[in-house]
């Protein structure tokens, strides 16, 4: 349970950094910082970093209570891997003219990464702590 708990930890830890980025100063994160162009409003921007906010608080709840909803991790497993396909494909194959695209691999391997650790604790703690 323990590689579970510290994987949900620095995936949340990831999650409130990021919502706390997007949140406060998303204008920066996107243009200057990821290269990408001007968005006309940022409000979706920041509704996203409140997501972010919400589950990164679910993700130390889960983490604190593995015990009894050790399988609840898997939520994260499928929230991770859902970004990787969006980030990555559209690193890929939706670019808009000019944008830079390593942010979007660079965030579609996190989360794939963060994904791969997530599955590897799941596996062990459902060895240690079995449904039957």
């Amino acid at each position: 349970m323990s590689l579970l708990a510290r994987a949900l930890k620095v995936q949340a830890a990831l999650w409130f950094l990021g919502a706390l980025g997007f949140g406060l100063v998303p204008k920066w994160l996107i243009e200057d910082l990821a290269d990408q162009p001007p968005l006309a409003e940022y409000a979706w921007v920041r509704t996203g970093a409140v997501m972010g906010f919400v589950l990164a608080l679910l993700m130390v709840l889960i983490a604190r209570r593995l015990d009894d909803v050790w399988w609840w991790a898997w939520a994260f497993v499928v929230l991770s891997v859902g970004m990787a396909t969006v980030l990555i494909l559209n690193g890929a194959f939706a670019l808009p003219r000019g944008a830079a695209a390593w942010p979007w691999w660079t965030l579609g391997g996190v989360h794939l990464a963060l994904a791969a650790a997530a599955m590897v604790g799941l596996a062990r703690a459902g060895q240690e702590k079995p449904f039957v």
